[in-house]
Formats: structure tokens, sequence, C-alpha cells
């Protein structure tokens, strides 16, 4: 979504470094390219020229002037404000102490409301939650039927008594959604639901039979949260439609949908500015899953490519297996070789956590390889899934017996080339010996690199270097001469030492008691 003013902001700043030292020249060139950058991402003027304000004055200010580096000052202001512009800090759901939290949903027509509801509940059941659905769109024809499929997929009862308008039934009477509204909120309230999501009708444009709707609604239920959910894709009129439901509704928090698309997004920089109202959810994608909470600082941080570890730590938290990470995490502490049965589980487990692009966009510099990746190809992962699996459970334990014949056995079984069998082969043996070093000792290259803890790299190490012991006699006689030959060196290289050497003297006697040491510590001085 953000590719355009992401790639624009990163080239501006690219021209601040190595400058030791910033003009006004320079500052106000750099704010001229960032207003032009935001212009062009769609933004609203208003909070252009406010943003850009505020940078000015920042970055001719002593925060700049004093810094070390003025350039990754001046790219920390930007940060700074971005945030400030998207909402400032992460703003959650605001649950009733009594009764169903009621959450209502308002946003033109086409915007996602309905596919929302249903990633909304899925990630409150996840939460722990008992949410349901209400379906009050009984105008837009099957929408209650799109609300039943959607509430199905995501494990969801929905509260849907009228069937609403159908394509084959336009003319029949779409039934009282504000009755529906009502009947909803207190089915979940039997029912022992916590959470009552509303779905409500909108229309192609702001319209005064609509708003007025949803007015009747939000004083039928009283929401504790009514959600404004805006198309990202919207563009400059991002914000008359935003002020519009805002003084319609009086909305409390803002989800951003179809934020994955390739518009240039200034509906999300536009709409939490002017309206003053929190961007609280964000969906990036058709997948049920593919929601997530809005935090301000994370989408600025990619805006800026500086990446978004965090969001990408929390996937892994949610998606990776404990229990296998346990195994593996011993397994290479043992030194046990990495099979291909280990790496289809670790290959399954980041299948678990979605997009390859979309996590691989998530890391720092992402967007100096944005070419690549959007070339990836996400069935290369099946491909290679179907190579292992095409294998007996043998051949994945033991790669080395995997001859020609059994490559073209493999490669028929998964519908690939032989050269792609080949390659898998070649790259499983590199990883395998890789992850072999560093378990022993330490990746190559890179000196004063220990074993893992547990994995007895480094005494292996020292082993090789320490003087091999002579092996023992396996005549009982002869071993026991050699423990008394061995015993009367010791003696007589004992008493080759001067008295008292450890203590600085170079012979003569000397009287403990003289150094004051801790009672009963003679007999360790020999005498």
């Amino acid at each position: 979504m953000f590719n355009s003013l992401s790639d624009r902001l990163t080239a501006t700043f690219k021209n601040l470094r190595g400058k030791g030292r910033l003009t006004e020249a320079d500052v106000d060139a750099t704010v001229r390219e960032i207003r032009r950058a935001l212009l062009d991402a769609d933004v609203a003027v208003p909070v252009v020229r406010e943003f850009t304000g505020r940078v000015r004055e920042r970055a001719l200010g002593a925060e700049v002037s004093a810094a070390l580096n003025p350039s990754q000052q001046i790219v920390k202001i930007v940060n700074e404000e971005l945030v400030e512009i998207l909402g400032g800090e992460t703003r959650r759901i605001r649950l009733a102490k009594n009764g169903p939290t009621v959450i209502m949903l308002a946003g033109l027509q086409g915007a996602g409301k309905t596919t929302l509801a249903g990633k909304l509940s899925k990630w409150l059941k996840a939460q722990g939650h008992s949410p349901m659905l209400v379906a009050c769109d009984l105008q837009r024809p099957n929408a209650v039927t799109q609300l039943q499929v959607v509430g199905q997929r995501a494990n969801v009862p929905v509260f849907a008594p009228h069937p609403g308008a159908t394509s084959t039934e336009l003319d029949q009477p779409a039934g009282d959604p504000v009755a529906v509204a009502r009947a909803g909120v207190e089915e979940a309230r039997q029912k022992l639901h916590d959470v009552v999501i509303v779905d409500t009708a909108g229309r192609l444009g702001v319209d005064a039979d609509m708003m007025e709707q949803a007015r009747q609604i939000r004083r039928a239920i009283v929401p504790n949260e009514v959600l404004f959910v805006i198309d990202s894709m919207i563009g400059q009129d991002a914000v008359n439609t935003a002020l519009a439901f805002d003084e319609g509704v009086n909305f409390t928090g803002i989800v951003l949908s179809k934020l994955d698309g390739d518009a240039r997004g200034g509906a999300a920089l536009s709409v939490a500015s002017v309206t003053g109202k929190p961007v609280m959810f964000a969906s990036t994608g058709e997948g049920l899953d593919d929601f997530e909470l809005f935090h301000p600082d994370r989408m600025a941080s990619r805006i800026l490519d500086m990446g978004d570890i965090l969001t990408l730590i929390e996937q892994a938290e949610k998606a990776w297996d404990k229990d296998e990470a346990a195994r593996m995490a011993k397994k290479f502490a043992d030194q046990e070789d990495f099979t291909l049965e280990d790496f289809l589980a670790q290959m399954q487990q980041i299948r678990n956590m979605g997009s390859m692009k979309k996590m691989l966009m998530m890391m720092p510099g992402a967007q100096n390889i944005r070419q690549q990746l959007e070339q990836f190809d996400e069935r290369e992962i099946d491909r290679v899934e179907a190579i292992v699996r095409s294998m007996t459970p043998h051949e994945r334990l033991a790669p080395k017996i995997i001859n020609g014949s059994r490559r073209a056995r493999i490669a028929r079984g998964s519908g690939v080339h032989v050269s792609e069998v080949n390659g898998l082969l070649e790259r499983f043996a590199q990883a395998q010996k890789m992850m072999k070093k560093m378990a022993q000792g330490g990746m190559p290259g890179m000196p004063g690199m220990p074993g893992l803890p547990g994995a007895g790299g480094g005494a292996r190490k020292n082993a090789k270097n320490a003087p091999k012991k002579k092996p023992k006699s396996g005549n009982p006689a002869k071993a026991a001469q050699e423990r008394k030959e061995a015993e009367a060196r010791r003696a007589n290289a004992a008493k080759a030492l001067p008295t008292g050497s450890a203590f600085g003297q170079q012979g003569g006697d000397f009287d403990p008691s003289s150094l004051n040491l801790p009672k009963g510590f003679d007999k360790f001085l020999g005498k």
C-alpha cells in the first residue's frame, strides 16, 4: 500500500547521508520532497501542510543542530510525526463492564464491512471472547447470506431472523434493521455471548436515509464501540466521507480495509488526523486471518522502510509449535544430524505464519529488494514440500543414499524435473553442514563465536590441541606396573619443586602461621 510513499521518503533521506551539518537550504529541500511525496500518496492537503510545518520547525531547532548525525535525527523526527498522524498510540476495544460489549460497524457499501465482521469475530475469539454476529444489512442483495457464510468460516454464530433482500426478490420489503439489531443484542445477552458485532447497511455514497438508519440503530443498541470501516484505496475523498460519518454516527474508531492493495494509501494518513479518532484495526488481505491490531509506531516504521520486527515476532509466537521448537533445540544441542524430516517440519511451521512475501516485507530494508519479493512464487514452497514428501522415510533420514534412479523416481512423484530435486538436495547438504558447524564451535569466519550451550563444541575444539594420553596396556600386570611408574614420576616432580615457591620464596622453610591463613588451611600446604 505504501510502496510509492516509502520509496520517495527513502530516496529523500539518502540525499542527507554523509552531511555533518545541515543548512536551512538542506532542510527546506528535504521538507519540499516530503511534501511532494505525501501529496502524491493522496494525503489530504491540510494534513500535509500541518505535517511538513512541524517537521521543518523541529528540523531547524536545537535537536538537529546539536546532533552528531543530523540526517538520522531528521529521520527520527519524520518517524515521530508519522506516528502522531496515525493516532499516536495503539487503541484497543473498550469492553463493557456488565453485559455484552456491543460493536457497531458503519461505512460505505463495498468498504468490506461484512467480511471484516467475520475477521473481527475470529480475532476476538482467539483472544478468548465469545462473539456473535448480527445481520442488520437487509437492503444489499444476499448480504445476510454472505454474513452467514463468513460466520460459518469463522466458527461464530450469526443472528439473522430476516433473510433480507435477495437477487430475485428485490421488490419485497427489506425488514426493520433497528428491530433486528435490538433483538440481536438481547439474544446475545440470553445466550451469554460477551461481544456482539452488528453489521449495518451502506450505500455507494453518503446518503441521508442510510445515515438516519445508522443513527436509529445506534440509539437502539447504545454500542460501546462504533467502528468506521473505510476503504484504504478511496483516495482524497476519504476525508469527506469520514467527516460525514463522524457527524452522523459519531464513530469511536477507524478500521482500514484493503490495506494490501496497490493504491497510494493516503486515506490511512489523513482520516485519523482530520477526525481525531484513532485507527484501531487494519485488514491486510482476503483471508479471515489477514487482520491485525493497528500500531501507529509499527506502521510508521514500515513506511520509512525500518521494518516491523515486533509484528513478525507476534505472528511467529502465534503460529510456532513450542513442542516442535523445543525438540529441534534439543536435537541441535545434542549435535544430531538435521534431516529432511526436520526440514519438512520447519517448512510447515513457516507456512503457518502466513504469506512469505508479507513476512519478508516486514524486514528492515525490504524496499530495496521489493522487485525480487514481488517475483517470488509462493508455490515454490509447495513444490519443495512435494519433493520431500515423495521420498521414503529412510531417504529423508539419510539423503546420501538418494542415487540417480531414486532422484528420477522422486521427480516423477512430485511432478518436477530431476534438476529441481538435485538443487534441493545440494542446498539441504549446505544447510546441514552449516548447522553442524554452528553446534560444534560457531560459524566459520566468525571469530569468538562459541559453540551452543550443551553442544560440547568448545570442549571438542580444545581437545584437539590437548596432548594425547598414552593408552593403557590390556595386560593387568603391565597396567599395574605403568601406574606405579606414573606415581613415581609425579612424586619425583613434586620433590624437585622449591619449597614455598607458590608464595614467591626460592627455598628455605617458612611458618604458615605468619600468613594469617584461615583455620585448617595449613593442611593444603603439605605441613
